[in-house]
C-alpha cells in the first residue's frame, strides 16, 4: 500500500537539512505545501515580501528538479491544511515549529481543525535554529536570562546530525500560481555562506564598520530558512576565532528565539517590567520627531544614513541598527515598541524574536539588556566606526563636500566651510532635532525614576 505525507513549508524554504522535509519523504509520496495567507503577505513590508516570494520561487525550482513542484494554496491554514490532507490521503503532516505567538496560534488552530475532522495532527520538528528550545537550560532546568551562561551551555549541546531526505515521489499538483515577484533575486544561499567563510577571519574587526563588507549578510537566508542555521554552525566549526565569533551570533539568535517561546509577548511588554512605567514621549511633537527619524532627517548623519539605507534597501548594518535604535529611545525618549514595529515592517530580515529582542537589549528593558545608562553618542559612534565618513557619504550625499571631521557633525562646521561644501543647514540638511547631552540627562533621570519607583513598590 502506498503511503502519503505532506511537508508544510513556512519559514524553512529549503530541502537541504530540513527535518520536516526529511521526515515527510519517508512516505512513498510527498506533497510539498505552502499556504499563503494573503492578509499577512499584503501587510508585510516590500522587502520582506520580496525576499519571501523569491525564496518560494527558489524552493519551487528545487522541487521541479525532483520531478514535482510546490503546491501553492492561498487562504486560511486551518481550512486549507485539512482539505489538502483529505485530497492527498496524507497520513502525516510535517512542519518545522516556530516560536512566535502567531505561529503557535496558527498551528494550534490547524491541529484543532484536523482533530475535528479525525485527521492526523501536525508532526513538529525544529529546523530553524541551531539548537531547539528546551535543549539549553540552567542546572535548575530553566532558560537563562543572561546570555553568557546560555552561550556556555549552548556550546556544549551536540548539534543534531543533518536531516537527510529520502527519495520519495514529490507530487506535481498545484492549485494556485506563485505570486509574481519584482526585484533582483538574492544570491544563492550557499554563495552567501561561502562569502561568510571568506570574510570570517576579519569578522571580529570589520563587523562594526558600516562602510565595509564585514558582516555575514546571512540574516535574510536565516529568516526564511533558505539556509539551515545548524548547517552554518557546522560549516564554520573549527575555522578559527573569526568563524567562532560568527557562530556566537547564531547563539544570540537561538537565545532570542528560546526567550520568545517562553515570552511570546516579547514585542509588547518590557521583559523587565519596571521599565514599562517609563513615560514615553507622545503627542504631536513626538510624532514629528519619529517622522524625522524614519525619514533620515534628524541632523545626526550616522542616524540618517542608517535610516535611509533601511528605507532604500530593506537592510541596515548591525552597528548602525544599534545607533539608530538608541537614538530613538534614549535621545528622543520614544517607546521602543514603536521603533521595533517600524524596523520589522521595513527589514527584509524582519523577525519578531531577533528584532524585538535586540530592541529590548538596546532599550535596557529585556533580559541581559544593556544597562539603562548605556546611551550611544551618535557623533562619537560615527567618528569611531565610520571615521572617513564613507558610509555617510553613500547614504547622505548632500554632505559629501564636508571633510572627514565635519561630516560627522555638520552643525559644528563653520558657516564658510558649510557654504564651500554647498550646504545650508535647515535647507539642504536639517539642524539636529535634539541636543544629545541634554537628552541623555533627561533619559537618565526618567529611567532612574522608573527603577526607583518600582523598587519602592
Amino acid at each position: 500500500m502506498t503511503s502519503a505525507s505532506i511537508a508544510w513549508f513556512r519559514r524553512d524554504l529549503r530541502l537541504h537539512d530540513n527535518p520536516a522535509w526529511a521526515s515527510a519523504t519517508a512516505a512513498d509520496a510527498t506533497t510539498a505545501l505552502v499556504v499563503i495567507e494573503r492578509p499577512l503577505l499584503d501587510a508585510a513590508g516590500r522587502f520582506r515580501r520580496e525576499a519571501y516570494l523569491h525564496a518560494l520561487h527558489a524552493l519551487d525550482r528545487e522541487l521541479r528538479d525532483l520531478g514535482g513542484c510546490l503546491r501553492v494554496e492561498i487562504g486560511r491554514p486551518e481550512e486549507i491544511v485539512p482539505r489538502v490532507v483529505r485530497e492527498t490521503g496524507a497520513e502525516t503532516i510535517h512542519v518545522n515549529a516556530d516560536v512566535t505567538r502567531w505561529s503557535q496560534q496558527r498551528d494550534d488552530a490547524v491541529d484543532q481543525a484536523l482533530q475535528h475532522s479525525s485527521l492526523p495532527n501536525l508532526t513538529r520538528s525544529w529546523g530553524t535554529l541551531v539548537r531547539p528550545p528546551g535543549s539549553v537550560l540552567t542546572k535548575a532546568g530553566t532558560l537563562s536570562r543572561v546570555f553568557t551562561p546560555f552561550y556556555n551551555a549552548w556550546e556544549k549541546v551536540p548539534i543534531d546530525a543533518p536531516a537527510v531526505a529520502s527519495a520519495a515521489r514529490v507530487a506535481a499538483t498545484t492549485s494556485a500560481p506563485l505570486p509574481d515577484v519584482d526585484g533582483t533575486p538574492p544570491p544563492e544561499s550557499e554563495i552567501v555562506l561561502a562569502r561568510t567563510i571568506e570574510r570570517a577571519d576579519d569578522y571580529p574587526t570589520e563587523r562594526d564598520v558600516p562602510g565595509s563588507d564585514g558582516t555575514t549578510e546571512l540574516s535574510v537566508a536565516l529568516r526564511f530558512g533558505t539556509l539551515s542555521a545548524r548547517h552554518v554552525a557546522r560549516t564554520l566549526e573549527g575555522r578559527g576565532a573569526g568563524a567562532a565569533a560568527v557562530v556566537r551570533q547564531l547563539a544570540w539568535r537561538d537565545w532570542y528565539a528560546h526567550t520568545t517561546l517562553a515570552r511570546p509577548d516579547i514585542d509588547r511588554v518590557a521583559l523587565r517590567p519596571e521599565y514599562d512605567a517609563i513615560p514615553w514621549e507622545v503627542g504631536a511633537d513626538a510624532d514629528l520627531a519619529f517622522a524625522a527619524w524614519g525619514a533620515g532627517r534628524t541632523g545626526y548623519p550616522i542616524v540618517d544614513a542608517g535610516m535611509r539605507q533601511l528605507a532604500e534597501t530593506g537592510w541596515m548594518h548591525n552597528r548602525v541598527r544599534m545607533i539608530t535604535a538608541s537614538f530613538l529611545v534614549k535621545d528622543l525618549l520614544i517607546d521602543w515598541r514603536r521603533g521595533e514595529r517600524w524596523f520589522r515592517h521595513l527589514l527584509a530580515d524582519g523577525d519578531i524574536p531577533q528584532n524585538a529582542g535586540n530592541w529590548q537589549w538596546i532599550s535596557g528593558t529585556g533580559p541581559d539588556a544593556a544597562p539603562y545608562f548605556r546611551i550611544f553618542n551618535p557623533t562619537a559612534q560615527s567618528r569611531r566606526f565610520d571615521s572617513a565618513g564613507s558610509y555617510i557619504r553613500q547614504w547622505v550625499p548632500e554632505l559629501r563636500g564636508l571633510d572627514s571631521r565635519g561630516i560627522h557633525e555638520p552643525s559644528s562646521v563653520a558657516p564658510l566651510d558649510l557654504a564651500a561644501a554647498g550646504i545650508t543647514l535647515g535647507a539642504d540638511y536639517p539642524f539636529p532635532i535634539v541636543d544629545h547631552a541634554a537628552a541623555r540627562d533627561e533619559t537618565l533621570r526618567v529611567y532612574k525614576h522608573a527603577l526607583e519607583t518600582a523598587r519602592e513598590k
